[in-house]
């Protein structure tokens, strides 16, 4: 980063004896100072995509949908960490002193790794031992959004036996070196940094051992870390080939260091009776936001110039909204405290973030979108990744029990939108008709001709769905044989899913192959003559196109599973 900032704490003071309310508000503060606005080149690609879709549609009145930015809404007191708790932050901050003393341009990440466990200690120790707020009572909303929330399936423990850490092994060996990115998953980082630097060349490309996919060596020495281990690997291992963004590898490797080591605390002491961890979560919508920051800044890392642009942080935050609407509930049995669904948020305001999450969806899939910042394929390549590994829920919680009306759709009507703002001023969603082309390009239109002929059911939805694409991204001139192979046992298969008897062994089967042909396929879309157009088509496919399987994902409400069920 630029400059050193500190919090507005007292330096001479242990960092884990901050109050964690104090903590929480120092590190909304200092995520507040450094957000800078929109740019001007940002704002001419959006007037950009607005004018090329209006000239594909007949004018109709939009309305608009407004979100309020998150780091400006009221936050809840947190109790200060326990002894063990304040123990945990001086281990903490004996390694982040280490790191600031070799790497001094991560001075601010430090930072805010201290705020953050400072504030996640006590979000744990107040959810331990206050007794959990009653839920307000409100009104039942009756707008566009909240009328098309799916009811969540209900599901067991045994549901959630395909969930892997690591996602499924490749087919195709990507990086022959490293056993532990030979997955959809952990490529996913280094993929969406090759999609980036194709265009703005920033060295990042193969840089595998000197950027921050270093974390993964880093986190085998997690167990037995200690201050002496991390001196050596900061001398040994960083020092002679320094990146800030390897530093910033060290920094969020003790931030997850130091949140499983809190989170295995509080669920210990309520496993031997000790406290007793209710079904809730203290975390409202502005510390949530703030903690995913942390989660967020280090893993998808852009260069110094941009990693404070409200579009960055936008992005930063709805890819883990996304990670979150398809993941919940297999993630309520992991015990963990972040969960953004599980938050103190209304119905409508959950809404409004997985709309937000679409729109965003929509507006990476536009040509426009990737001129102005380096980090723009970073929300088409999750919502990708998600849809191609054996670990998320996207196709499995997202099957719909009978076709939903494309009619009056508010989802296929939302406008594609950078969300900018989402943090600080707050954005503004606009729904108004869909452009669609008149006819589809040449490739697109063999891809709606092997529909046509494979699949007759679902013809008429991915075709209207193909011209809405284009309209949107412009000529695709993707893998056909790619491209279909992947959607036919994805999206298509989806989408007959939900015409069919509803039946969750369908819907499972058609989750556990997406991962099969992810596995397979996902070193096509590393392609540099076709992997974008991919990337987009499929990207529309899995977030925005009816019937919404992203949108059906969001199971955000607690259902009965077996076993103790704790958060998310």
């Amino acid at each position: 980063m630029p400059q050193a900032v500190t919090s507005d704490l007292p330096s001479d003071a242990p960092t884990g004896h901050h109050q964690s309310t104090e903590a929480g508000d120092a590190l909304i503060r200092l995520l507040t100072r450094h957000t800078k606005g929109i740019t001007a080149r940002h704002r001419d690609s959006q007037r950009s995509v607005q004018q090329r879709l209006d000239a594909l549609r007949s004018p109709h009145p939009g309305s608009a949908l407004r979100l309020e930015g998150a780091l400006h809404l009221a936050r809840p007191a947190f109790l200060p960490p326990d002894e063990a708790g304040l123990a945990r932050l001086r281990q903490l901050d004996a390694g982040l002193r280490v790191i600031e003393a070799a790497f001094p341009q991560v001075s601010t990440d430090a930072e805010i790794c201290r705020l953050t466990c400072t504030m996640l200690e006590g979000a744990w120790r107040t959810r331990a031992l206050t007794p959990p707020r009653e839920a307000e009572q409100v009104d039942v909303c009756d707008c566009a959004l909240c009328g098309r929330l799916p009811t969540p399936p209900v599901r067991t423990l045994d549901d959630y036996d395909w969930r892997q850490s690591a996602g499924r092994p490749l087919a195709v060996k990507t990086w022959p070196y490293r056993r532990e990115l030979d997955s959809v998953l952990t490529g996913g980082w280094s993929w969406t940094r090759q999609m980036n630097d194709l265009e703005h060349d920033l060295g990042h490309r193969h840089r595998y051992e000197d950027d921050i996919l270093v974390f993964h060596e880093y986190k085998r020495v997690i167990d037995t870390i200690d201050t002496t281990r991390l001196t050596q690997l900061v001398e040994d291992r960083l020092a002679e080939n320094f990146s800030t963004n390897t530093a910033r590898a060290l920094v969020a490797g003790l931030f997850a260091a130091h949140k499983r080591a809190v989170d295995e605390y509080w669920l210990q002491q309520h496993g031997t009776g000790d406290v007793t961890l209710p079904q809730s979560n203290p975390l409202s919508h502005s510390t949530y936001s703030a903690l995913q920051m942390m989660d967020c800044l280090f893993w998808h890392v852009a260069p110094d110039t941009e990693l404070w642009q409200d579009g960055n942080l936008a992005s930063l935050l709805l890819c883990r909204v996304i990670d979150d609407m398809a993941d919940v509930r297999a993630d309520a049995l992991t015990g963990e405290i972040s969960n953004f669904w599980l938050a103190d948020l209304p119905t409508h305001t959950k809404a409004l973030y997985g709309a937000s999450a679409i729109a965003l969806v929509k507006y990476g899939c536009t040509p426009e979108a990737h001129d102005p910042m380096w980090n723009t394929w970073l929300m088409t390549t999750t919502i990708v990744w998600m849809g191609l590994t054996g670990r998320h829920a996207l196709w499995f919680d997202g099957i719909t029990q009978g076709l939903p009306p494309a009619e009056a759709c508010p989802l296929c009507d939302l406008q594609p939108d950078p969300c900018t703002g989402i943090l600080t001023d707050g954005t503004t969603l606009t729904m108004a008709p869909r452009a669609t082309v008149p006819a589809l390009s040449i490739r697109a239109a063999e891809l709606s001709a092997r529909c046509k002929t494979q699949h007759p059911r679902a013809w008429a939805l991915f075709d209207a769905e193909l011209h809405a694409f284009e309209a949107v991204h412009g000529t695709w001139s993707g893998d056909v044989d790619n491209a279909w192979e992947i959607l036919r046992r994805t999206y298509i298969a989806g989408v007959e899913a939900s015409m069919a008897d509803p039946s969750p062994d369908r819907a499972r089967a058609v989750q556990v192959d997406a991962g099969v042909v992810g596995s397979e396929r996902f070193h096509a879309l590393h392609d540099p003559r076709t992997g974008r157009e991919d990337i987009a088509l499929l990207a529309y496919m899995f977030a925005c196109a009816h019937p919404h399987f992203l949108w059906n994902a969001m199971g955000y409400v607690p259902t009965g599973v077996a076993g103790d069920w704790l958060d998310g």
